[in-house]
């Protein structure tokens, strides 16, 4: 069972709906008992960062993350989600993350021309690295195929941890992994096919 973590932030009907699509069990939940319990763990995202790492925390989840990742159980941040992992984001201020992906948030637009629209909407294809093995998570996915992203932060110094990047002019942090920890900064639950074969390979570690 895999439990989607409630905290007030996610976009959680649609992906709600792509587990159902794939024939993966998941549960909504704010209870941590229930989410020890489950085999593997979604922490989903939209939104600011303050706010919703202040909202995690106020609900007890903060802790119950940290204490089942250390313990080996799979992560999957998606979006805001995925930022969270980091060890702290420069959105609006200098915020701490969960420390569970090396590196830090900072926003798009110093990387970008001017004329770039911020924030990042839409669909954009997939580079894996060359010198790494391919994740897990992307097992089925081919080299450049599209998924869903809406962003104005991102990914940096976490070259270690990258395991798919994005062009947006420049080259931009679209997953990493350490260990059991996950994070996409795309939508899979808004990404079609492709979204549902990442969900289902996460589901199937």
């Amino acid at each position: 069972m895999i439990a989607i973590i409630d905290y007030g932030v996610g976009n959680i009907f649609s992906l709600c709906s792509s587990f159902d699509t794939i024939g993966a069990k998941a549960v909504l939940t704010a209870d941590a008992n229930v989410v020890r319990k489950a085999d593997k763990i979604i922490l989903p995202g939209v939104g600011a960062f303050a706010d919703a790492a202040k909202k995690l925390a106020d609900c007890g989840m903060w802790d119950v993350i940290l204490s089942e990742t250390a313990a080996g159980k799979p992560l999957l941040g998606i979006c805001l989600g995925m930022q969270m992992l980091f060890e702290k984001s420069h959105e609006y201020g200098v915020h701490n993350g969960l420390g569970l992906i090396p590196g830090e948030v900072v926003p798009i637009a110093p990387v970008v021309p001017a004329d770039y629209k911020i924030p990042h909407i839409g669909w954009n294809g997939l580079h894996f690295p060359k010198d790494k093995p391919k994740s897990p998570l992307f097992k089925d996915v081919d080299e450049g195929e599209c998924v869903y992203f809406v962003h104005s932060y991102y990914g940096s110094g976490c070259d270690a941890a990258v395991i798919a990047t994005t062009e947006y002019h420049a080259e931009l942090t679209a997953a990493v992994s350490k260990g059991n920890v996950y994070g996409t900064q795309f939508h899979p639950e808004k990404s079609g096919d492709v979204g549902l074969r990442i969900l289902k390979n996460f589901a199937q570690m």
